[in-house]
């Protein structure tokens, strides 16, 4: 099992970069206000990312670069869009990821506010990317991963009743309040489409570790990802469903007591014993979320500067990670009671700019920079069109109901 761990890689970075916020807010959510009906919209969306996620570790196994030297070979405005798309959504992705860290550790502890533990979440974020001990939190983020997944399909297992009929119909939202939480759900399910970028540079580093990985071991790693994500993402949605759907309590949108609500459904299914282990690997969780995203916006913002003036920034990383903490402090502090609304505007913002992520993806894996013996098979590339046409369409829709 040991050796079995050491082979996964970029795989569960990226499991661990996407079980956050789409899993432990929206996915319950989810559950919650619809029952099992949105598991449609769970399943379409898994499908219809996939194939644009797994280009990110294709390309770089395949090249030795990540995807965003791939758009500079696209061309400057390809990299001007991504770097524009980036600055506008970073900090408010930022700022609902840490929020709901800081409700989770304000609900373990016990102590302080959400508005302290936000400062402190951000501040040991900052600390552990400037010294550098992030490595240490990736070896653990394999065992956290794997237990998180193990309590939450036990507890699902355990909150069903035999006596009680479980109703799998199917709902298609149709006020605009409705259609906005389906677009938010999908936003952020798995994750934002951009974390393919993110992949493809764990990849690279890899590969640099061992150069002798292959595309198909490196497409074997994501798939490993992928499925625990999307496993996680059903438990998430389940536990919503069978613990909050059609009672007369509804989830809230203050940090603090969303934390509690959510640890409270799994010690309704494991008893109040499981408070703290749940509590633990939800906040570590959500915390390797939150290291995650302070430090990939960072970088991608630093090394997209780097290409496009064609310059190298010795202290880049660190002039955009300062960028980000300021503003992500400032948005948290301007809407400080306002976890869902943030967490709706960067999950809908996501799912907005995912068809841009799909498009330029697919432009690069299937054109002339990638190596012909790993471009897409002609049968995946239809596949690719239909998935592009399927987030064209759901955005089309979503901007018709506003």
């Amino acid at each position: 099992m040991k050796n079995a761990l050491k082979k996964l890689g970029p795989g569960f970075l990226f499991a661990g970069a996407a079980i956050g916020v789409s899993h432990l807010v929206q996915s319950t959510r989810a559950g919650a206000d619809f029952g099992f009906g949105l598991l449609w919209a769970l399943f379409l969306i898994n499908l219809v990312k996939y194939p644009f996620f797994e280009f990110g570790p294709r390309y770089a196994a395949a090249t030795g670069e990540s995807l965003l030297e791939g758009y500079g070979k696209l061309g400057k405005g390809v990299l001007i869009a991504y770097f524009g798309l980036t600055f506008a959504t970073m900090f408010t992705i930022q700022t609902a990821v840490t929020i709901v860290t800081a409700g989770l550790a304000y609900s373990l502890f016990g102590f302080g506010s959400v508005m302290f533990w936000t400062a402190i979440v951000t501040a040991i974020c900052f600390s552990i990317l400037i010294l550098g001990k992030y490595k240490a939190l990736d070896s653990l983020m394999k065992i956290i991963v794997i237990c998180l997944t193990i309590s939450t399909i036990l507890a699902v297992a355990l909150a069903i009743k035999p006596e009680v009929a479980i109703d799998f119909t199917q709902v298609l939202p149709r006020d605009a309040i409705s259609v906005a939480f389906l677009i938010a759900f999908m936003g952020w399910m798995p994750a934002p489409l951009d974390i393919s970028i993110w992949h493809s540079i764990w990849t690279v580093e890899k590969k640099k570790i061992n150069p002798t990985i292959t595309t198909e071991q490196s497409r074997f790693d994501f798939n490993v990802g992928y499925i625990t994500t999307t496993i996680l993402a059903i438990g998430f949605l389940s536990l919503g469903a069978l613990v909050m759907y059609g009672s007369a309590e509804i989830f809230s949108t203050k940090g603090g007591e969303f934390a509690n609500q959510l640890i409270s459904m799994y010690t309704f299914s494991l008893g109040g014993n499981a408070k703290v282990i749940i509590g633990i690997a939800a906040l570590t969780t959500m915390f390797s979320t939150s290291l995650t995203t302070l430090d990939g916006s960072p970088r991608v913002m630093s090394a997209t500067s780097e290409i496009l003036t064609g310059k190298h920034y010795k202290k880049g990383y660190l002039f955009w990670l300062i960028i980000l903490v300021i503003g992500t402090m400032s948005i948290f502090f301007f809407f400080i009671s306002e976890m869902g609304l943030l967490i709706k505007i960067a999950t809908i913002l996501s799912f907005l700019t995912a068809p841009f992520y799909a498009i330029v993806n697919f432009k690069l894996l299937t054109g002339k920079h990638t190596p012909e013996d790993t471009r897409p098979s002609k049968l995946l590339k239809y596949y690719c069109l239909l998935c592009i046409g399927t987030l064209v369409a759901f955005s089309i829709w979503y901007l018709t109901t506003l």
